[in-house]
């Protein structure tokens, strides 16, 4: 490694070794099974919404979505842009506060499927059981598309083989998510939202400064074909139709929000569900602008490597731009070396934020839901404790495997695992904490629907393109609601129990 490599390297060293630090001292006061995986309900305002927001994000935020502004314009990556600004507004304001009370009132719910369970008095635990296995076998992926993102980082900034540094940075991930729990990966996400915006800020300032001015990147960006439309997108030298049908379908990249486990449970662990109006203005503003600006770096991007600044990027590639500029900028001297270097820990920022809540949001569905409520093992805290930690083990050794292809899109592995937790989880969310009527019938009819239609549209149905080539979160999700409804209706009324509840937490 040369002097420039080497000076970037011991950047991120420090970077992880703060982020371990954070699991070590929060390890200390992990003391139950509540306070392992949600921080024992005391998460404040601004820690809530920085860390729903930045383990939302993911690596999607600097590798995906300027990877997709890069390839193909603006028309793809601004829509879905859109929709996911109008989801997170949405779900901080109709959804945030009801499941913050009713998570309480209900039982005392920790984990997403013990809510569901409580909510409807589900004594078989079949809500539970269905719920557990969706969130593992849709968050397995997701965290895979994390690891992805840390390989192909180091193995481009470093030049070294990718699976090895794929496996590297797991264990980092694991390391201090294992120790502290929901505490630490909240505070870290918070640190980490932190670095991200860092990040963006400098790629934009240097990608413009570098590419000739703004006037030079918009001139750059116009000459192609649709680039700079939104209804159109560029493909192979020229526009491509990008209709109603396809925004309204990548409109619905929002509606993945009201069934995300690893943002739900942010909401549920805050102190004073007073202060929500607080946190879900910072979260919006955040991800409006954070969005807004990665695709700007995919434009810039492209002025940059038409100027032969950078490499031209294909495919999957593409995902590595930011990478590649922040190489450049590592070659402009001592300051370009550390800004090089906030950047890579910026990146490593997004992946770290989402694998962390999705690796806990798996273990309490496994160690939680399912060890504890499904087969019914009685064990003490101490051991609840072996148990999460070890589930995150597991779950992130099959992440790493899931991983073990250098050529997985991180874009693509992070849209099928998005569609799953909307589909499955959002109906049944909406349903249980705004229609009285709804029963446990219909939530597991909604989830079994929903998750079944995500793996029929995706690989049956919209291959066959046309007017069926729409994202397959948008009709599983109707489906999934629509059969929620009418199970609910056709099967037995709710116990007044139940009933009575629902009201006393609608009326606050």
């Amino acid at each position: 490694m040369d002097s420039r490599t080497i000076g970037i390297f011991a950047i991120i060293i420090l970077y992880l070794a703060g982020m371990v630090g954070v699991g070590i001292y929060f390890m200390k006061k992990n003391s139950s099974a509540g306070d392992y995986y949600l921080g024992g309900r005391k998460l404040g305002p601004i820690v809530t919404a920085m860390s729903a927001e930045a383990s939302d994000m993911s690596s999607w935020l600097l590798m995906g979505l300027p990877g997709v502004a890069y390839l193909t314009g603006v028309a793809d990556a601004a829509w879905t842009a859109i929709g996911l600004a109008i989801g997170t507004y949405l779900n901080w304001l109709i959804v945030a506060k009801r499941l913050r009370r009713y998570s309480a009132a209900s039982g005392n719910a920790i984990t997403i499927p013990e809510f569901f369970s409580n909510r409807y008095r589900d004594k078989s635990k079949i809500l539970v059981a269905i719920s557990a296995a969706f969130i593992v076998i849709f968050f397995i992926p997701y965290t895979a598309s994390g690891f992805a993102a840390c390989g192909k980082l180091f193995s481009t900034l470093f030049n070294v083989p990718y699976l090895p540094a794929m496996i590297v940075s797991a264990v980092v991930i694991v390391l201090y998510t294992a120790l502290g729990g929901f505490s630490a990966a909240s505070t870290t996400d918070l640190i980490q939202s932190i670095v991200m915006t860092a990040a963006l800020v400098f790629v934009v300032v240097f990608g413009v400064s570098n590419a000739g001015g703004m006037d030079a990147v918009i001139r750059n960006a116009s000459e192609l074909p649709g680039y700079l439309s939104l209804t159109s997108i560029h493909s192979e030298g020229m526009a491509a139709d990008y209709g109603p049908i396809k925004i309204i379908s990548t409109l619905a990249w929002g509606l993945g929000y009201f069934g995300m486990p690893h943002v739900l449970l942010r909401f549920m662990a805050i102190k004073d569900e007073e202060k929500i109006k607080i946190s879900r203005r910072i979260a919006s503003i955040w991800v409006v602008i954070s969005m807004g600006v990665a695709i700007l770096i995919g434009i810039i991007g492209y002025s940059l490597s038409k100027g032969g600044m950078i490499e031209t990027l294909t495919g999957s590639d593409s995902e590595k731009l930011i990478i590649t500029i922040a190489t450049l900028m590592s070659k402009t001297g001592v300051i370009g070396i550390i800004v090089a270097g906030l950047i890579m820990s910026g990146i490593l920022a997004c992946t770290m934020s989402t694998a962390d809540s999705q690796l806990l949001a798996a273990s309490s569905s496994i160690s939680e839901d399912l060890l504890k409520k499904v087969f019914k093992r009685s064990i003490n805290e101490k051991a609840s404790l072996i148990a999460a930690r070890g589930t995150v083990l597991i779950i992130a050794v099959m992440g790493v495997i899931l991983a073990s292809d250098p050529n997985s899109s991180v874009f693509g592995i992070v849209s099928f695992a998005w569609a799953g937790f909307g589909a499955v989880f959002g109906p049944v969310m909406l349903l249980a904490l705004f229609w009285k009527r709804s029963n446990r019938y219909g939530a597991m009819m909604s989830m079994v629907s929903g998750g079944a239609m995500i793996f029929i549209w995706k690989y049956l149905v919209r291959p066959m393109g046309g007017a069926w080539d729409i994202y397959e979160l948008l009709p599983a999700f109707l489906v999934a609601i629509v059969l929620n409804v009418i199970v609910s209706l056709a099967t037995p009324a709710p116990e007044k129990e139940i009933t009575e509840e629902f009201e006393k937490v609608a009326k606050g």
